[in-house]
């Protein structure tokens, strides 16, 4: 793998017995180191097909990633959101894959709000199974691996375990989007008694559901795969989950890549799918 500029000792290795968690999440890390470089700077700025922001950030952590997780799973294929040629070859049938967000939150990183992520999951069996989600310019990273359970990290200090926690109907903690609130989105809020609002950016949205302080994210625009494996697995790895309106676990693979308007719990227990079905029949 690749190696980054920075000293060993600069970069926070979680410390975890597994080998695999501990190599992925130091790649994410230097991938982020690479994001930073450009950031806050003069930024150049190309559209893609579907007008979503492209950045030179975006391209730097693009091909590193593509590199380490190569060396390190080298009989893993690797899918990033900025190699559409390859998407449907490597992953559609495929056991295992990676599936990389190399920025997630583009629009956050040109406008300068912090809240952006390099996301990384493996994904086997249409699962996520690891996942890790680092926002570089907050200095913060979130872990998961189905069965281990979660963790936030803040800068080199020592990986702390998260978890989801109980749901309180009278005063609901909701994310929202900053940019992507849809309408089913403003229809929930006016049918909660006493909504908590936060919004954020990129990928953390999920992590405040995982890190106990956030209820509810509900996402009613479209997402693809890449954008919602790694933070996915941190959350049902700290106890929660991710649906489609139907009440079915997120699965990856799909065709097109494409996910379906999707809900993040915490709290298991709670009764989400009755306030699916208002929300649905607004």
């Amino acid at each position: 793998m690749a190696s980054s500029s920075l000293p060993q000792a600069t970069l926070p290795v979680l410390r975890h017995p597994d080998n695999l968690l501990r190599q992925v999440s130091q790649a994410v890390y230097e991938a982020g180191q690479k994001i930073m470089h450009f950031y806050q700077g003069d930024t150049d700025v190309i559209f893609k097909e579907d007008n979503s922001p492209l950045t030179a950030a975006d391209r730097a952590s693009h091909c590193f990633l593509l590199r380490a997780l190569r060396d390190i799973t080298p009989e893993i294929d690797v899918v990033s959101e900025e190699s559409v040629e390859d998407h449907f070859r490597s992953f559609i049938g495929r056991k295992s894959c990676w599936l990389v967000d190399p920025l997630d939150g583009t629009k956050e990183f040109i406008k300068g709000t912090n809240e952006f992520t390099v996301n990384a999951a493996l994904i086997q069996d249409m699962q996520p199974v690891l996942g890790i989600v680092h926002a570089p310019a907050l200095g913060l990273t979130y872990y998961g691996q189905r069965k281990s359970g979660a963790w936030r990290q803040v800068g080199s200090d020592i990986a702390i375990p998260i978890s989801t926690r109980r749901a309180d109907r009278d005063r609901m903690e909701v994310v929202a989007s900053k940019d992507h609130a849809g309408p089913l989105v403003s229809a929930m809020l006016a049918r909660l008694r006493n909504p908590q609002l936060q919004s954020l950016g990129s990928s953390l949205k999920f992590c405040l559901v995982a890190e106990g302080k956030a209820d509810i994210y509900l996402r009613d625009l479209p997402t693809m795969e890449w954008d919602t494996a790694a933070a996915q697995c941190v959350v049902e790895a700290a106890g929660g989950g991710v649906y489609s309106l139907d009440g079915k676990a997120l699965l990856y693979g799909k065709p097109g890549l494409k996910n379906p308007a999707i809900m993040t719990i915490g709290d298991s227990r709670f009764d989400w799918r009755s306030l699916l079905d208002v929300v649905a029949a607004a």
